[in-house]
């Protein structure tokens, strides 16, 4: 088969997906002819992010352990104390021991956290993130999973696709991951079948094109042994393709130039009076901003121009995505932490009501007069009402109408927000369109998610809804401050801190409309 990426189409407005198909018959030279990659494609000698994941025992600790062995220059004593100790199939050391660090992982046998491993090979340097397969911590796979850049997807060839392999390929899909690499782990199990291989490889196809993956490389291996993992298998001589190893050396690294519209989460506000400096800190995270050019507050929509880019290796004329940096306004508009700027054509949502995708990570289950609140990029806002609307069938990949949700379903669901929030879809701007649900109350991260549909129409209020007017706070908590425009942003503050404790007392409430007070 040949590769063909699977693009999104536009058609009339809307993302159409193009069926995946699954690349598992290119040839690739052995790897003592590998590539420049330097010379050829510069951005793909940079460090690569790859997560591990699957159901429990299909060997992901394993398989990135004998990576270890094979490519990398482990201590003398790491190898020795491997000899030493237990040895699995064929004599071989536990190489799973080079990954699971914990002691109950050890007595176990299965990863219970996640592990980050960084190595270079001959061409490349990886960040491994190893993550757990048991459902129980699901969790911890979709915190690793939103820090990689290629996901390898373990299958045991002996049991094929698991509910759990569904659940991690939803929770990729979720977070944006877009490059696959499908293992058929423990091929030897199974007498080096390519039948059996391509049995899996089929399924794999069948069930992961309606999701937005780019490619997807299958590749059989036996972990154990090391077959097809750094070095070509003489038992697969069916299988041409590049092994793991050559296969992840040429794969591009995370995107470095800008995406995107120009999107700069306010993290902190830095004053320096002796040098009449006040700067706006955080990181860029979408486009670039040049000095000069024109920027506004999303919530406020009051605008001003760049005048300085201040960081602690000097000042720039130019700040790009990853960057960060601090930013002088040649005006001192009324921003804090929270707010987020952009360009006037291109801004974010003020959003009072998004639709979104989410994993619900606690162990509590979803509670509709559970207090929660909406943690984005650097903001922080109270949850007035979250409705589920369906649960993905993990089995045939539908949705079906639900209101309710537990532990590691993948829900689709409306939130309504206490008060307008600078929101992206996860389409448009990754980081400004995800978010995590947290519990008002402990503090808990309940759910993780991604915003399809950002609203700026406020849901309608119930009899129960309790609103913090402006008003309100002048007369009481607000009535020390002055009518000065920077006590504006020490106004906003306390109304927020006001509802976030009503909010966490179990009364829903709303800040007044950003027409009549932005906040």
């Amino acid at each position: 088969m040949s590769a063909q990426p699977n693009t999104l189409q536009k058609s009339k407005g809307k993302e159409t997906k193009v069926p995946l198909k699954v690349v598992s018959d290119q040839t690739s030279a052995p790897s003592s002819q590998a590539p420049d990659l330097e010379k050829i494609a510069p951005e793909l000698s940079g460090m690569l992010r790859v997560l591990t994941c699957g159901s429990v025992d299909d060997g992901k600790s394993t398989l990135i352990g004998r990576l270890l062995w094979d490519a990398t220059d482990l201590y003398d004593d790491q190898r020795e104390t491997l000899r030493r100790g237990k040895t699995v199939d064929g004599g071989n050391p536990d190489f799973s021991l080079l990954m699971d660090g914990l002691v109950a992982e050890r007595e176990q046998g299965i990863t219970i956290d996640i592990a980050w491993r960084y190595f270079d090979t001959q061409h490349r340097r990886f960040v491994v993130i190893d993550s757990p397969g048991h459902e129980q911590y699901t969790r911890n796979m979709a915190s690793g999973a939103s820090h990689a850049d290629v996901a390898i997807l373990l299958i045991d060839a002996r049991h094929g696709i698991k509910k759990q392999t569904r659940r991690h390929v939803a929770i990729l899909d979720l977070v944006g991951v877009k490059r696959v690499i499908l293992v058929v782990n423990k091929m030897d199990l199974v007498d080096w079948s390519e039948s059996a291989f391509r049995k899996i490889e089929a399924d794999f196809e069948t069930f992961s094109w309606r999701f937005g993956f780019w490619e997807a490389k299958a590749i059989p291996t036996a972990a154990v042994s090391g077959d097809n993992v750094a070095r070509a298998s003489e038992n697969m001589p069916w299988y041409p393709g590049p092994t793991l190893l050559e296969h992840l050396e040429s794969l591009p690294s995370r995107v470095t130039e800008p995406t995107g519209p120009f999107r700069f989460p306010v993290q902190t506000v830095l004053r320096d009076s002796r040098n009449d400096f006040r700067g706006l800190a955080g990181t860029v995270s979408g486009g670039s901003v040049r000095v000069g050019e024109t920027i506004v507050d999303a919530l406020s929509k009051r605008s001003a121009k760049v005048l300085r880019i201040a960081t602690m290796d000097g000042d720039l004329e130019q700040a790009a995505q990853g960057q960060a940096v601090s930013i002088q306004l040649d005006t001192d508009i009324d921003v804090a932490r929270g707010a987020v700027l952009s360009k006037a054509d291109t801004r974010p949502v003020t959003a009072r009501v998004v639709e979104a995708r989410m994993v619900w990570l606690s162990e509590t289950p979803y509670d509709p007069r559970g207090s929660y609140l909406l943690r984005t990029a650097t903001d922080l806002t109270p949850v007035s009402s979250l409705k589920i609307r369906a649960l993905l069938d993990l089995e045939s990949l539908e949705t079906h109408p639900a209101d309710v949700c537990g532990t590691n379903d993948i829900a689709l669901g409306d939130i309504a927000l206490g008060r307008p929030a600078a929101i992206d879809t996860f389409a448009d701007a990754p980081e400004t369109g995800s978010f995590m649900l947290v519990d008002a109350i402990t503090g808990a991260s309940v759910a993780g998610g991604v915003v399809t549909v950002a609203n700026p129409e406020a849901a309608e209020a119930d009899e129960t809804t309790f609103v913090l007017t402006r008003a309100m706070l002048e007369r009481g908590l607000n009535a020390d401050l002055s009518d000065q425009p920077q006590s504006e942003a020490e106004f906003r503050r306390r109304a927020n801190e006001v509802a976030l404790i009503l909010r966490a007392a179990g009364i829903n409430v709303e800040i007044e409309s950003a027409a009549d007070y932005s906040i």
